[in-house]
């Protein structure tokens, strides 16, 4: 079968193909070229599967995995690291924070016990020294935390103890200010003792439930502790009178003062002036006749005294 091909312009010569050489040409792009790419697509894998890489190239992928193993391992060290400095960080702020506030308190101890601030002298490193060690062994981090640990838990302890030490204190302070204790004028001398005496106005034997304390007319008197007035008059024999309630079953009473400083009710600390010496009452002179009463009972007052006067 012959294909005529008839051109468009007259001037040009019609051609004519033959149909077998036009099939020929179609079977080889249609068929033959898509058959000779498969075989050989298949002759190169199977000289993929044959092929054997050399020592080199083994070594080289050996050591490129080897390369990514340690590098993960290093990644992970790397936040294990991170983990425990932020712990340490931790650490160091909650013991530093104790060791402010365990500061505090040792001054305040210190300044309650009366101690010497050389001594206890909180904010300063302690001194230390030796040798170095011949079996010193390098510590890890967790032993570091581990260490941490330890110690934060020893100081808790100590801050316990150093608290129920400060209690212990506080209440043995607020006991000393309600006590009986010191000097309720801070110049003269007893001229009369607790006990039996001749009185001083007929000579007769009685018995003097407190101790005279001559000084000069307007010195102050104070009280010496803490407690409520309950008492602030004119008291026949006595004249002008301050009577303190101590609590504990304690009370003191000055007596012949020239003028009360204090009111009843009022409440007064240790030291605190309540009234000052005269002779009101039945007296021979300017003085304080003092008085400590317990449960009711008058005691010498001589061993409540901080010092002989």
């Amino acid at each position: 079968m012959q294909i005529i091909l008839v051109p468009g312009s007259a001037s040009r010569k019609s051609r004519c193909l033959n149909s077998k050489k036009i099939f020929l040409g179609i079977f080889i792009f249609a068929v033959a070229l898509p058959l000779a790419g498969g075989i050989g697509a298949y002759q190169f894998s199977l000289l993929q599967a044959t092929y054997q890489p050399g020592p080199e190239r083994l070594r080289l992928a050996y050591v490129q995995t080897t390369l990514e193993k340690n590098q993960l391992e290093l990644d992970n060290a790397g936040r294990v690291v991170e983990q425990q400095l932020d712990t340490l960080g931790q650490r160091l702020g909650q013991m530093q924070a104790q060791m402010s506030r365990l500061n505090a308190l040792g001054k305040r101890l210190t300044a309650m016990a009366s101690l010497e601030p050389d001594e206890f002298h909180f904010e300063m490193e302690p001194a230390m020294g030796g040798p170095a060690s011949t079996s010193a062994s390098d510590q890890t981090a967790a032993d570091l935390v581990a260490a941490l640990d330890a110690l934060e838990r020893s100081i808790k302890n100590k801050k316990e103890e150093l608290g129920a030490l400060e209690t212990l204190l506080m209440d043995r302070e607020l006991h000393s200010s309600q006590y009986p204790n010191g000097r309720p004028v801070q110049d003269g001398w007893i001229s009369s003792g607790f006990g039996y005496r001749n009185d001083p106005f007929n000579g007769k034997r009685s018995y003097h439930e407190g101790v005279d304390i001559a000084a000069g007319a307007g010195v102050p008197i104070k009280s010496v502790a803490d407690g409520v007035v309950t008492a602030s008059m004119v008291k026949p024999g006595y004249g002008v009178t301050v009577e303190i309630n101590h609590g504990n079953g304690y009370k003191t009473r000055y007596a012949h003062a020239k003028t009360a400083m204090v009111n009843t009710g009022d409440r007064v600390r240790k030291g605190d002036i309540v009234a000052r010496v005269g002779s009101s009452g039945r007296s021979t002179g300017a003085h304080l006749h003092f008085e400590v009463l317990r449960d009711g009972q008058a005691v010498n007052p001589r061993k409540f005294l901080r010092a002989s006067l």
